[in-house]
């Protein structure tokens, strides 16, 4: 008796179409979504690293601090302003609640009508500032920095941020449906194909195709989840509808996001001293003793000076992550605190809209999802290289048959 032989079923119509359009994307834009995700995974730690690496100036070493008094704000700024002798004016400063903690002074002056990422920021340093004596402890070039250099490579490849966002957007909107073709080919046509799908079973005998074949989907899939909300999050930055439809989603179907530009200084300019910057800062540290930190704003002329509707105070409750804070109006002539919001005060997709940047580093919860943020990021960036491996073995055997 002849053995039957089992002939391998051709994929329908709509997998086939699938399969191409997976591919095709993969090739045009596999090398761009490996220099997006290889930063991305690069700039996770950059917290981690820089506390380790500048622990000596972000704590100023003051001794009997309880006994001493720190300087005002104008003072403290034109003793730095003397140190450093920049062009440019200080823009704001960090301010923490933790009186062991440096004062951050902020330059930093942004000219949009430039092309590329380094004409478009004429400077971008920070000086870590003893606020009990106004001594500078160290200045950093932001600017030229490690992580800035990566942030700008992911966020918009050194191209002005106006339109380079984009030039990353497109790309990652074309790795979203690679994304859903991706799972639609992973998906198991039976129990035999499941088993090979889910976990590894490699032997001594397993070659390398299988092995690079198995990497690109089973990694692909257990990160998938995670890859999508990575690429949702970094879409956020890069096209208005992405930040319009999560606000509306999440919100319950409010459109328009909480306005407070209503509220403004009313108190007459003669009212405003040398003092207003620190009776604002007092209020700030009465109210929000267990907070990390807040800025101030300067209030100097820049580059692209624009209206502030309001002086506004943004407080930092968490020394980990962003999305725990608050907003605090001030009079900036009288110093008067003029309105609160809080995280209480918040519906949910204003707290969604403001978790976006922690979600998408990785910094949601700390350390544990910044190091799933990480393992993810480095799978995303092995994914176009063993798909292109895939496609470029079974070429080579299609052109040996």
């Amino acid at each position: 008796m002849k053995k039957k032989h089992h002939h391998k079923k051709k994929p329908g119509f709509f997998k086939k179409w699938t399969a191409k359009l997976h591919l095709w994307f993969g090739l045009s834009i596999g090398t761009l979504i490996f220099i997006i995700a290889i930063t991305g995974a690069l700039f996770v730690f950059k917290d981690e690293v820089e506390n380790f690496s500048r622990k000596e100036y972000i704590y100023h070493n003051e001794q009997n601090i309880d006994q001493k008094q720190m300087l005002p704000i104008r003072v403290m700024e034109k003793l730095v302003n003397e140190q450093t002798k920049e062009k440019y004016p200080i823009h704001w400063i960090n301010v923490p609640i933790d009186k062991k903690m440096s004062y951050q002074f902020y330059w930093y002056e942004h000219q949009p009508d430039q092309w590329n990422y380094f004409d478009e920021f004429p400077i971008y340093k920070l000086a870590y500032v003893n606020p009990y004596t106004g001594k500078v402890l160290q200045m950093y070039d932001e600017k030229n920095g490690f992580f800035a250099i990566v942030k700008s490579i992911h966020w918009s490849f050194f191209l002005k941020q106006d339109w380079g966002t984009y030039v990353v957007g497109i790309p990652v909107v074309i790795f979203l449906i690679m994304l859903i073709t991706g799972i639609v080919l992973w998906w198991p046509k039976n129990k035999a194909a499941r088993k090979q799908r889910f976990k590894f079973q490699w032997k001594d005998t397993t070659q390398w195709k299988r092995k690079n074949y198995d990497l690109h989907n089973i990694l692909g899939f257990y990160s998938s989840i995670f890859a999508l909300i990575l690429t949702i999050t970094g879409l956020f930055y890069a096209f208005f509808v992405v930040q319009a439809m999560i606000y509306y989603t999440f919100s319950g179907g409010e459109t328009a996001y909480p306005d407070f530009s209503k509220i403004t200084t009313k108190a007459p300019v003669e009212m405003r001293t040398d003092k207003t910057l620190d009776k604002i800062s007092d209020k700030v540290k009465e109210l929000y003793p267990s907070a990390y930190g807040f800025s101030l704003d300067l209030g100097h002329p820049h580059i692209d000076d624009h209206e502030h509707p309001n002086f506004e105070v943004y407080v930092r409750h968490l020394s980990y992550s962003y999305h725990k804070s608050s907003s605090l109006i001030f009079d900036e002539n009288s110093g008067e605190l003029l309105h609160t919001h809080d995280p209480k005060d918040k519906n949910f997709g204003e707290k969604t809209v403001a978790a976006n940047y922690d979600i998408h580093v990785g910094a949601i919860l700390g350390l544990p999802t910044k190091i799933i943020a990480f393992i993810v990021s480095l799978i995303i960036a092995s994914m176009p290289i063993t798909g292109f491996m895939i496609w470029w073995g079974r070429r080579k055997k299609t052109q040996i048959k």
